[in-house]
């Protein structure tokens, strides 16, 4: 399939917070353990906007069919209420037909007394947010290759990758094809709670498919998110936007213009 072109409308954009489902399933507890001391700088989730998110990450210049990553928690999180998570994905509130939510993302995540975690979050049109437990007990220092895509020859359908196996079963979601600016981020949400998270995430060979099966070209960021005293720290440059998605590029393009960041919560 080939990739659908044009820039992402940012006029507006709206991060999902992340894991909503999550919220009332404090049972996962019970798998992951307690949590290592803290060793990321804090921040106050206070220069989020009235629901208590707040982010430090980017969203693609250009709509695509998937996003990858290299994540990677550098620094032990300490989460004293709600939660924090570095994920990759594409849609977003408002984003499915006819103005419904609709979207998938993976990433590592965070909740008082758990370990990190991996998890994916799925919502199609019309209905209810749904997480997936992938993995308990994610080690700091440990890094993990993450990826949504569209998958080939199957317009509209999506799957999760994890270190190059599939996670889940092919996902249905209907008017996405070529149609969202993927996401790669980092969040702190603060549990309705004055509260006080930490979280510090390697993003790396951050990238996007300008087709489905995972056509991939380096990601460009067009649009920033930065909260508060969150910090965002380039460490491979991105390519500049034009020419970024040329069918010309080198198979391996990712190679030569990587894309890697840090986001930080101070």
């Amino acid at each position: 399939m080939a990739w659908a072109g044009g820039t992402a409308d940012l006029n507006g954009v709206r991060v999902r917070p992340v894991i909503a489902a999550l919220v009332g399933a404090l049972a996962v507890a019970a798998l992951v353990g307690a949590s290592t001391t803290a060793s990321a700088s804090r921040a106050c989730v206070s220069a989020g906007g009235a629901d208590g998110y707040a982010y430090a990450g980017h969203q693609a210049t250009y709509r695509g069919h998937g996003v990858r990553a290299t994540i990677t928690v550098t620094g032990s999180p300490s989460v004293e209420s709600g939660h924090v998570a570095g994920w990759v994905g594409v849609g977003g509130p408002g984003q499915g037909p006819s103005g419904e939510d609709a979207w998938i993302q993976a990433g590592i995540a965070s909740m008082p007394g758990m370990e990190p975690f991996l998890y994916t979050e799925i919502t199609r049109p019309g209905r209810e947010p749904q997480f997936l437990l992938i993995e308990e007990g994610v080690a700091t220092g440990r890094s993990h290759r993450l990826a949504v895509l569209e998958m080939s020859g199957r317009t509209g359908w999506w799957r999760v990758w994890v270190d190059g196996q599939a996670v889940t079963d092919p996902v249905r979601l209907r008017g996405s094809s070529g149609r969202w600016a993927p996401i790669a981020t980092a969040e702190s949400w603060n549990g309705g709670e004055a509260a006080c998270n930490s979280f510090a995430f390697r993003f790396e060979r951050v990238s996007v498919s300008y087709g489905g099966g995972g056509s991939w070209r380096p990601f460009v960021s067009g649009h920033r998110f930065l909260d508060g005293s969150y910090r965002l720290r380039d460490l491979a440059a991105a390519p500049a936007a034009a020419g970024a998605y040329r069918r010309s590029a080198a198979v391996h393009a990712e190679h030569v213009l990587p894309y890697a960041f840090v986001a930080a919560s101070g």
